[in-house]
């Protein structure tokens, strides 16, 4: 980024909000706990969106943090930036190279596997989507033309009468990846517009990154551990579907 770089304006009331969801900070790396209908980024910079509110860590000079990876504006949950160049680049590489470690948990439902846990390794091809908004992915022959490897590691913490709280680890980074491999499973995640029933399930998507283990930037400073509580809207929806953690 250039220097002095003209830093727009904030409200002290957007302040307030984004350091509220601080889960970790220091001087290379800051994590939040994403609250599910912010936009981590948006397209040409319009509107609010995580991305935006960065502008609040800002130096002087101009210089904010980085995004290094990104969640669906419906999902909730942990979202690490990096709060210099290098530590960007290290962390990106991580998350490139397959080195980051992220658990998510979801609410799903409809014909929910026999087996308690499995791999779903589904490769997925991205389409127009049919519902209108962005792109989605299907599933695809591996040696379809664009069809993109994709395999998630899933486990079924609680079952009641059609309904499951999913772990999922996603070994992959594909776009829509959880939710496009738990509809191919048949039981899509609640709330999900673009692969389940939308808000006849759910007021929003119930995806929720719980946990993401990641070796921090500085070299021989270890590993950060980083958890985001579940949000309310999602526990109230985990108690109306009788499920438990």
């Amino acid at each position: 980024m250039a220097r002095n770089t003209p830093i727009p304006h904030i409200s002290d009331e957007d302040r307030a909000f984004v350091r509220g969801l601080l889960i970790h900070q220091d001087d290379q790396v800051l994590a939040f706990n994403k609250p599910p209908g912010l936009a981590v980024q948006i397209a040409g910079g319009r509107g609010k969106s995580l991305d935006f509110l960065l502008w609040a860590f800002a130096k002087s000079n101009g210089k904010r943090p980085r995004l290094v990876h990104r969640i669906d504006s419906g999902t909730s949950g942990v979202l690490v930036v990096a709060r210099t160049k290098p530590a960007a680049a290290a962390l990106s590489a991580q998350f490139s190279e397959r080195a980051a470690s992220k658990t998510y948990l979801a609410i799903v439902s409809g014909q929910l596997p026999s087996a308690d846990e499995g791999v779903c390794a589904e490769a997925l091809l991205k389409v127009p989507s049919d519902r209108g908004g962005r792109e989605k992915m299907i599933p695809a022959s591996a040696s379809q033309k664009g069809a993109l490897s994709a395999e998630t590691r899933w486990k079924i913490l609680s079952r009641s009468d059609g309904f499951a709280l999913i772990e999922a680890k996603p070994v992959t980074g594909r776009m829509h990846q959880i939710r496009a491999h738990m509809a191919a499973l048949g039981c899509p995640i609640l709330g999900d517009r673009i692969y389940g029933s939308g808000k006849l399930s759910a007021d929003r998507l119930m995806l929720h990154a719980a946990r993401l283990d990641i070796a921090h930037p500085e070299p021989g400073a270890g590993r950060l551990q980083l958890e985001a509580p579940l949000p309310e809207d999602f526990l109230a929806r985990m108690k109306e579907a009788a499920l438990s953690i």
